[in-house]
């Protein structure tokens, strides 16, 4: 008896393998020993079988779409200091991070200085909706203008910005803190108004609205963006001390 269970386990675990089911293959004993020692039936046994395979799969999938999303830094809320902001309003950043937004194709800007904690809230927004396996892309704005402008040089602009997108949530960082020119506003705003009311876009920027046009070196164009990132978006605007420099600045008493 004991010569066909324990060849019955052997074959179960070839067909595991055969099957690439190696979370399975990997906790079969263990599971048949938790299932015989609280007499669960076969369907209770299985699921939990099932449950490792599954959990892994799941996992590995969200770790595939962080790497995918080309994050600068894997941050995410848990790390960010509130009490060095206080002026954030933690309940709203962790509404942003249910991600209802996307449902409405949304968009979401963070305004302020530099090192106020900008690109780590935009990071870590886009971190939760890429481990929901949601497709996510972070770029620097300077490397996207770089790479839509290198497209068109090549005749094949169009292509880049489907690909552009085709994310459901996009993240441009550090909006404004380079000069942008005609040619590259305009291939700017054809982004942005390809993905006006279908997909969602985080955006970083250090530049008040109302000098966009500066930014853009085009009033008109720089309007025309403003008027469709902003239509259904929530600004989050952040005024406090660098985050950067709060280690080198002594506090006065």
């Amino acid at each position: 008896m004991y010569t066909i269970m324990n060849s019955t386990y052997q074959q179960l675990c070839r067909n595991l393998e055969v099957l690439k089911l190696p979370q399975m293959q990997m906790h079969l004993s263990e599971v048949a020993d938790f299932v015989s020692v609280n007499q669960l039936s076969f369907s209770e046994g299985l699921l939990k079988l099932t449950n490792f395979e599954a959990d892994y799969k799941a996992e590995s999938a969200a770790r595939s779409m962080i790497k995918a999303g080309a994050f600068p830094h894997h941050k995410e809320l848990k790390d960010f200091d509130f009490s060095f902001q206080p002026g954030i309003n933690q309940q709203e950043i962790s509404e942003y991070h249910t991600l209802r937004f996307l449902e409405e194709q949304e968009n979401l800007v963070f305004l302020g200085p530099s090192g106020v904690g900008k690109t780590h809230l935009a990071t870590s927004i886009g971190m939760t909706a890429a481990k929901k396996r949601i497709s996510t892309y972070f770029i620097k704005c300077n490397d996207l203008l770089q790479q839509l402008k290198k497209a068109q040089l090549e005749n094949r602009i169009n292509d880049r910005l489907k690909h552009f997108c085709k994310y459901r949530l996009l993240i441009i960082d550090e909006l404004g803190y380079l000069p942008i020119n005609r040619e590259d506003s305009n291939l700017f705003f054809q982004l942005i108004d390809k993905r006006y009311e279908k997909k969602s876009t985080i955006l970083t920027t250090n530049i008040n609205f109302s000098d966009w046009d500066s930014i853009f070196n085009d009033a008109v164009v720089a309007n025309a963006i403003l008027d469709r990132i902003l239509h259904h978006a929530h600004v989050i605007t952040i005024s406090g001390r660098s985050y950067r420099l709060k280690d080198h600045i002594r506090t006065e008493n």
